[in-house]
């Protein structure tokens, strides 16, 4: 029996294809993955939608806060994040108590009020509130520590009955939302938040 491969031998055109295929999958392995989780260099952005660019930022030296955010007058304030965060993705701990608390408030038509979470930089909580009687104008947002005048930062606005997720505080501060009734009729608004913060309160 003849045991000789009789296929046939590929041509230099199909040759010259296959190495421009590996090539291109080459690059794309390198700019997808190689890069963003050795080096956290991610020029596509597909590294961090997958969580490689976490991979590099553990090698990479713990940085301080700016200075300005780094307390009040009073001095500067303990760190809410301590060290393990640098070395672990994945759990974030924490030195301040966890707390959960919820706080309702009433608004007549036409009236509006705050409620706000006094927060270092870096703390966070899971939230849901609810407007039971009609839709309300709200914005939730944040002014930082000594804030001079209208100081301040708008994470979400709308007008709707309900919004849940979660916030993390880009710096130390009060954080929280304010309501406006748009509606004829009184409407309750209660807030419901579990996290680390240092107290929820209504101004």
């Amino acid at each position: 029996m003849d045991t000789r491969d009789t296929r046939p031998v590929p041509s230099l055109r199909q040759l010259g294809k296959a190495t421009v295929i590996a090539v291109l999958a080459a690059g794309a392995i390198l700019m997808t993955a190689v890069l963003p989780a050795e080096y956290g260099v991610d020029p596509t952005g597909v590294g961090k939608l997958l969580g490689l660019t976490a991979m590099s930022s553990t090698d990479a030296p713990e940085q301080s806060p700016p200075a300005s955010e780094a307390g009040a007058a009073t001095g500067s304030h303990p760190p809410v994040v301590s060290s393990a965060a640098t070395t672990n993705t994945i759990v974030t701990q924490n030195t301040s108590p966890l707390r959960v608390e919820e706080l309702s408030l009433v608004l007549a038509p036409g009236k509006g009020a705050e409620i706000k979470a006094s927060m270092e930089r870096g703390a966070h909580f899971i939230y849901g509130w609810v407007s039971e009687g009609g839709q309300v104008d709200f914005d939730f947002h944040g002014e930082p520590r000594n804030a001079k005048g209208d100081e301040f930062t708008s994470y979400v606005k709308g007008i709707q009955s309900t919004d849940q997720g979660a916030f993390i505080a880009p710096f130390a501060g009060t954080h929280g939302w304010y309501w406006e009734n748009v509606g004829k009729e009184p409407v309750t608004v209660r807030v419901k938040v579990s996290g680390f913060y240092e107290r929820l309160y209504k101004p």
